[in-house]
C-alpha cells in the first residue's frame, strides 16, 4: 500500500527528474562531454539536498503561520510564493546583488554570469558581509520573538524557555538583546567592515519591525472589514521576507560548489519544491499539533542559523555544519514529541 505522505512529493519528484535532465543538458551544452553532463547532474543533486537540509525548519515555520491564514491566502503563498522563492531568490536576487555592487544593469549582471562566472561569483562573495548581517538579524528577531513571548505556555527546554518568556515581558528586550549581539560581532571586525555590518544589521531590524507592523495593521483592517484577505496579505508578506532570509545562506553556500547561475537556480529550485511539499503536508495533516515540540526545534534551528550567519563573517563555517545543527534540533525535538505522546496516551 502506498504511504499517504507520498502524494505530497509526487510533483517534486517529477520536477527533480526534469531538473536533473536540464542539469545534464546544461553541462553537455557548455562543455560538450558526457562526463560534464553527469558532473552537472551530481552538483544539481547536492544543491537540492543542501537547500532541503538548510530549509526544513523554514517549512515548519511556514506551516505554523499558514495554519492561521485563510485557504485563499494559503493557496496564494504556495503558488505565488514558490515562484518568488525559486525565481526571485535563486535567480533575481544574485543578479540584483551583483548589479548593485558593480553599478551595472541586471541584464549586464546576467551577461557577466554567463561570460565571466568566476568574477560573478567573486562579487556575490564580496556582498556576503551585508547579506549575513541583514539575514542574521532578521532571523534572530524571528527566533527571539517566538521564545520571548510572555503568553507562551508550552516549553521544550524549560529552563531556557522559561527565562526567555520572563524577559519577553520587558519592553524592548528582544531588540536590545539583538543589538547587543550585533555589537559584539561588530567589535571583532575592522572599522570599515563593522560599519557595513552595523548598517546592514540595522536594515534587517527595520525590515522586521516594518513587516510586523504592516502585518498587524492589515490584520486589524481585515477584522474591521470582516475580510480575511487583508489579514492574509500581512502574513503573506511576512512569510516572503522570512523565506528570503532563509534563502540567503543556501544561495551563498551554493557558490562554493559551482559558479554557474543556472545550475544553482535549478538545484536550489528542486530543493525549494520539496520544502513547499513539506509545508503543505505539515498544514494538511496538522503535524505541528501532533508533535508538541517540533515547532520549538525549528525555532532553535533558526536561532542557531542566525548566529552562524553572524559567525560566518569572521570565520568560515561549512554548510554541512549549518544543515547538521538545524536538522539535529528538529530531530531531537521530534523524538521528544514522540516520547511525550507515549507518556500521555
Amino acid at each position: 500500500m502506498r504511504h499517504p505522505g507520498l502524494k505530497y512529493f509526487r510533483w517534486p519528484m517529477i520536477i527533480t527528474l526534469a531538473g536533473l535532465f536540464l542539469c545534464f543538458v546544461l553541462g553537455w551544452q557548455m562543455i560538450g562531454t558526457l562526463a560534464a553532463g553527469v558532473s552537472f547532474m551530481f552538483v544539481g543533486s547536492i544543491l537540492s539536498i543542501l537547500e532541503v537540509s538548510l530549509s526544513f525548519d523554514n517549512a515548519i515555520v511556514n506551516a505554523s503561520k499558514l495554519k492561521h491564514m485563510s485557504p485563499t491566502w494559503q493557496k496564494r503563498f504556495l503558488t505565488w510564493g514558490i515562484v518568488i522563492a525559486v525565481f526571485g531568490m535563486r535567480v533575481l536576487f544574485p543578479l540584483a546583488v551583483v548589479a548593485i555592487a558593480a553599478h551595472i544593469t541586471p541584464w549586464a549582471a546576467l551577461h557577466l554570469a554567463v561570460s565571466q562566472p568566476a568574477l560573478y561569483a567573486h562579487m556575490i562573495h564580496e556582498a556576503h558581509l551585508s547579506i549575513a548581517a541583514f539575514g542574521g538579524t532578521f532571523l534572530l528577531m524571528v527566533a527571539l520573538s517566538y521564545f520571548m513571548d510572555s503568553d507562551k505556555n508550552v516549553h521544550w527546554l524549560k529552563t531556557i524557555e522559561g527565562s526567555l518568556c520572563k524577559w519577553g515581558s520587558i519592553r524592548g528586550m528582544q531588540m536590545g538583546l539583538v543589538l547587543a549581539i550585533v555589537l559584539v560581532f561588530a567589535a571583532c571586525m575592522s572599522q570599515e567592515k563593522a560599519l557595513t555590518f552595523l548598517f546592514s544589521a540595522a536594515f534587517g531590524l527595520v525590515v522586521f519591525v516594518a513587516v510586523e507592523l504592516l502585518g498587524k495593521v492589515l490584520d486589524k483592517a481585515g477584522q474591521a472589514t470582516a475580510t480575511a484577505v487583508k489579514g492574509g496579505l500581512g502574513a503573506f508578506l511576512y512569510l516572503e521576507v522570512l523565506d528570503a532570509s532563509f534563502s540567503f545562506d543556501g544561495v551563498i553556500g551554493a557558490f562554493a560548489l559551482t559558479q554557474n547561475l543556472f545550475l544553482i537556480a535549478i538545484g536550489l529550485g528542486i530543493g525549494a519544491m520539496y520544502v513547499r511539499a513539506m509545508t503543505i503536508m505539515l498544514v494538511d495533516r496538522d503535524t505541528l499539533a501532533e508533535f508538541r515540540y517540533l515547532e520549538h526545534g525549528a525555532f532553535y534551528s533558526i536561532l542557531v542559523l542566525s548566529l552562524i550567519m553572524f559567525l560566518q563573517v569572521l570565520v568560515p563555517v561549512p554548510e554541512f555544519v549549518t544543515g547538521g545543527l538545524g536538522a539535529g534540533f528538529i530531530l531531537v525535538s521530534l523524538l521528544s514529541s514522540l516520547r511525550y505522546n507515549r507518556r500521555h496516551v
